[in-house]
């Protein structure tokens, strides 16, 4: 069974930075491509970051490319991601999810395990 819990989100001004967690239990963490998405009120869950089981391999949504960065720590079981320069827009619930497949992968639908989602809001 894998369970996966994120944290770090939180209310910050625009231009501000969060720092999100994702600590996955289960011992196939470390061979699992992860990806991070996000819904906000009204709109479908969307892919925000993918990185690979080796963290050699990471892709970005246009919207947050250059802003965020997907990082991995495979000894804590934790997969990251650094928001920096928020924008109202990125306000969402971010939920981190692994891959069923043996790639990352920008499809929602190819995740089989998902967190409960931690709230980000960015004022203006």
């Amino acid at each position: 069974q894998v369970q996966l819990v994120e944290s770090g989100g939180g209310l910050v001004q625009a231009g501000g930075s969060l720092r999100l967690s994702c600590a996955a239990s289960g011992r196939t963490f470390s061979s699992s491509a992860m990806g991070w998405f996000r819904q906000a009120p009204g709109k479908e869950r969307e892919f925000v970051a993918f990185i690979d089981w080796s963290g050699g391999s990471t892709a970005y949504a246009d919207s947050v490319k250059g802003r965020f960065t997907i990082s991995r720590d495979n000894a804590k079981n934790t997969v990251y991601l650094q928001m920096n320069s928020l924008k109202p827009e990125d306000t969402a619930i971010y939920y981190c999810a692994r891959s069923g497949r043996n790639y990352a992968t920008v499809n929602r639908n190819d995740y089989n395990y998902w967190g409960q989602g931690t709230q980000v809001t960015v004022s203006s």
